[in-house]
């Protein structure tokens, strides 16, 4: 069959779609990846074939333009997924500015400038799946267009499905839906009415390992996570044994690319881990290098290590909670130390500690004394040990992408041709 992946061009989003498509790919199946022209050099690198169409635009230029005019006009916008972690403000009222606010200038931003190419090519191809990340809007619309199976692939929990579960109770049929009158202006361009599969896909195809998701009632398709962060080398320190346990501190690749620097204080974090007999390896982007002072001997600072080769070394991991990073140690049955800042990470925090195999401390409460508390029970006691194994095992028996094959050709069998 013909699956395309629809991917807004955003690599840390690509590469969770990396090791799914391979596992079609060496099934027999065509894959191919559509994004934007300035993404074909990411996807193709990972050895699949790249499907440019819309012009570029840079998305996250755009947003940090639109964050500036809010914050001149002092205008706060409510944002919508944060009630999965806070039902507290779950109403109405309250979704429905967020979801006004996300269609208008997110969904849109991203979607727009692919959509008629998506169109054009779809038509084209004839695509029998098309599988999009949550927000890439041209997946489901093409996908309509041309009666294509679709599906969502999580990089997150389901905090999208969740909460428009929650936005579709509290309307009641009744009422505006930024999402489904926008969505069917292009419906409507062929004949056919907005379906609520265009919001939530046909089918899901979740990454997350069981105990740490956050589901609403749809039809979810379980998939063990594969490690994939781009080209990756081993360096030789790693591979060598010390006598002393290893620590991992890592803070994600966005929070330096995308944002303003890291939401804890990394110095503050290693000066309090300096006394223990621990090696800590901390991966701090050159830009921020200068912001550390003077490095305690028992850490070791590095740019970039590829996170699937440095969890299995360490006794434990301190990092963000972010998807990919807390997907990669549970995959190694390490103990974890989340310290969450923003969107989904609260949420996987929170479950995180609950399953037991870790501990959270929210990013704005975490102090270099919290962390070094938290980690020393990590390490000394054994109950955290033992869940993060259970965690680990659970992920072990979940399908991995090879073996999630077969279903998805029997799911794209029962949905192809329906509108």
């Amino acid at each position: 069959m013909r699956v395309l992946f629809v991917s807004y061009p955003e690599k840390t989003i690509f590469q969770y779609f990396a090791p799914l498509a391979w596992a079609l790919r060496t099934s027999g199946h065509d894959v191919r990846v559509a994004s934007q022209p300035k993404f074909a050099d990411v996807i193709t690198q990972a050895g699949l074939t790249a499907v440019p169409i819309g012009s570029d635009r840079d998305m996250w230029r755009l947003a940090e333009h639109k964050m500036q005019e809010r914050e001149a006009s002092r205008v706060g916008l409510p944002e919508p997924y944060d009630v999965v972690d806070e039902p507290a403000r779950l109403s109405l009222e309250y979704l429905l500015t967020g979801y006004t606010h996300q269609v208008n200038w997110w969904y849109k931003m991203k979607s727009v400038p692919m959509i008629a190419d998506l169109l054009g090519y779809a038509d084209y191809w004839r695509p029998d799946l098309v599988i999009w990340e949550p927000t890439s809007y041209a997946g489901p619309i093409a996908a309509k267009a041309v009666g294509a199976a679709h599906a969502r692939m999580l990089y997150s929990v389901d905090v999208f499905g969740v909460t428009r579960e929650h936005f579709l109770r509290l309307r009641q049929g009744d009422g505006a839906d930024p999402l489904a009158e926008w969505l069917s202006g292009y419906t409507a361009r062929f004949g056919e009415d907005f379906t609520e599969d265009m919001a939530t896909g046909h089918f899901t195809i979740d990454q997350i390992p069981g105990p740490l998701q956050t589901t609403a009632d749809l039809h979810y398709v379980p998939v063990r996570y594969v490690p994939y962060g781009g080209p990756a080398v081993v360096p030789d320190w790693l591979w060598k044994s010390g006598n002393r346990p290893r620590v991992a501190l890592t803070l994600g690749l966005s929070a330096t690319e995308r944002f303003n620097g890291y939401s804890v204080g990394v110095r503050d974090i290693l000066d309090a881990l300096a006394d223990l007999d621990l090696e800590v390896v901390a991966t701090i982007a050159d830009s921020q290098r200068h912001r550390l002072g003077t490095v305690p001997d028992n850490a070791r600072i590095v740019p970039y290590v590829p996170l699937h080769a440095l969890v299995p070394t360490c006794a434990s991991v301190i990092h963000h909670a972010g998807a990919a990073t807390m997907a990669t140690t549970s995959l190694h049955g390490v103990p974890q130390l989340a310290l969450p800042f923003h969107f989904d990470q609260p949420a996987l925090g929170r479950k995180l500690a609950e399953h037991g195999s870790g501990i959270t401390i929210h990013s704005d409460q975490a102090t270099g004394e919290s962390v070094r508390e938290s980690l020393l029970r990590l390490l000394r006691e054994p109950a955290f040990q033992d869940a993060a194994t259970r965690l680990r095992d659970d992920m072990l028996d979940t399908p991995s992408p090879n073996e999630v094959v077969g279903q998805l050709e029997q799911l794209t069998t029962k949905y192809r041709g329906t509108r």
